[in-house]
């Protein structure tokens, strides 16, 4: 019997090699095939030709007792789905067991945002008389001018950024490639940030140490801000991304616009922040309008 690990490597290889999927999500994939095989093994492992979908139910069972939140069991879903329709292309299997499987019905929660005079009392917050200062107020800049992903962003080079046509080239899920504007405050900081720099890194984000920022730092910069402009919110470095689609749309930005900016592959994803600026719009109206009440 051939082993489940070296279908999980296969499928692995092919998701990373010829789908360009992202390190995180197959890092997401291996964990979850890994705890399948770990759930077959604890139950009398068989074949995986003889997977079916009952047996697939069962594993499914377990993972409501566990009392997982819907999106991570969504996402175990999703990951046996793509798994098993990869056995059927290679025709490893002669049926996919895992095709009727039902995703649960997933809540919507809307973003958190920033108000735009949010977002103003931050950007005059780092201490641009300092290198760290500049490079804060650098990377928020250009997170509320371009709204890309911190992903996007912590993995770019000097040579990604045009400051003189103003764009940037960032690498999106999928490894797709999209040019985004840069505004003239975001090019002016990290013109700033950048000219007070003394390193031969390529990298456009430098840490205290002047290694490649990562995502956990981009994290507690927003965090310290947040916190330094007494605002108790919650929030995650999408914040400015989340705050950047809002501003957009609530100033008349047309969603497909929004949509491309954002390198969404579906309109659907986009539409949640057309929700926000609705209740934004009605609460203007209740508070403005004389006879909203």
């Amino acid at each position: 019997m051939v082993p489940y690990s070296y279908y999980i490597d296969k499928f692995l290889n092919y998701i990373e090699m010829e789908k360009n999927y992202s390190i995180h999500t197959c890092k997401n994939y291996k964990q979850d095939l890994k705890e399948f095989e770990k759930f077959l093994k604890n139950n009398e492992e068989v074949d995986i030709k003889e997977i079916d979908y009952f047996i697939l139910r069962k594993f499914l069972s377990l993972l409501n007792k566990k009392n997982l939140n819907k999106r991570t069991v969504s996402r175990k879903i999703s990951t046996l789905k793509s798994f098993f329709k990869f056995l059927l292309r290679e025709r490893i299997l002669k049926n996919n067991p895992a095709v009727s499987l039902i995703y649960p019905r997933l809540d919507k929660p809307l973003p958190k945002f920033l108000t735009e005079d949010q977002v103003k009392k931050i950007l005059k917050l780092p201490d641009t008389n300092k290198l760290l200062g500049l490079r804060d107020k650098a990377i928020l800049e250009f997170l509320y001018s371009t709204g890309a992903r911190v992903s996007e962003m912590v993995s770019l080079k000097k040579d990604n950024l045009d400051l003189i046509g103003g764009v940037v080239k960032v690498t999106g899920k999928g490894r797709k490639e999209r040019l985004l504007p840069l505004g003239e405050p975001a090019i002016e900081s990290i013109r700033n940030y950048l000219s007070s720099r003394q390193d031969n890194q390529r990298a456009l984000f430098l840490n205290k140490n002047n290694k490649q920022l990562g995502d956990r730092g981009v994290r507690l910069i927003i965090s310290k801000y947040i916190k330094n402009a007494a605002l108790s919110l919650d929030v995650s470095p999408h914040v400015f991304r989340h705050s950047f689609a809002t501003h957009l749309l609530n100033h008349g930005a047309d969603l497909r616009s929004v949509q491309e900016l954002l390198g969404h592959s579906s309109i659907s994803t986009t539409q949640i922040y057309t929700h926000i600026s609705l209740d934004s719009l009605k609460k203007m109206y209740q508070k403005t309008h004389p006879r909203a009440r």
